[in-house]
């Protein structure tokens, strides 16, 4: 859920600054690549702080070296966050980032079926995180049609 707040909070002040007179956010679609760069952000430093452990729990016994696999996603997340930035790679920066959160969808189930802890709490139940999940690639797609 604090992913959400982190979202919607960056969107409205980031909006807010357009309403004010900053150029660049002056639209919400200005204002949601940003805010989509600042969630990234958040969620990419997850991958290199403590929390990186319980994101390796996270991954399906199937795929080898987890913490591997965190680190990568994480350096995805920046790289995605630096694209919707850059006016010429946000559409190619939305698909990419729709396609990893696509991809990482598994480890999601896997962490809410199988009770994974987070932060010392349950992980988001997929009757959350799969709305969750169709908002933020929602959100990219948009992203790619201006």
């Amino acid at each position: 859920m604090a992913v959400l707040i982190i979202l919607f909070g960056a969107w409205l002040l980031l909006r807010g600054a357009g309403a004010l007179g900053v150029h660049t956010l002056a639209s919400w679609h200005a204002s949601a690549r940003c805010a989509l760069a600042v969630m990234f952000v958040f969620t990419g430093i997850a991958h290199f702080n403590r929390m990186k452990h319980d994101l390796a729990r996270m991954v399906p016994p199937a795929f080898p070296r987890p913490l591997v696999l965190v680190y990568i996603t994480g350096v995805l997340e920046f790289a995605g966050a630096i694209g919707l930035l850059l006016p010429q790679l946000t559409r190619i920066a939305a698909i990419c980032l729709a396609v990893m959160l696509i991809a990482l969808f598994p480890a999601n189930m896997h962490a809410a079926l199988k009770g994974i802890m987070l932060r010392g709490r349950p992980a988001t139940p997929l009757s959350l995180r799969a709305p969750m999940q169709v908002l933020f690639i929602g959100l990219l797609l948009w992203l790619t049609w201006f």
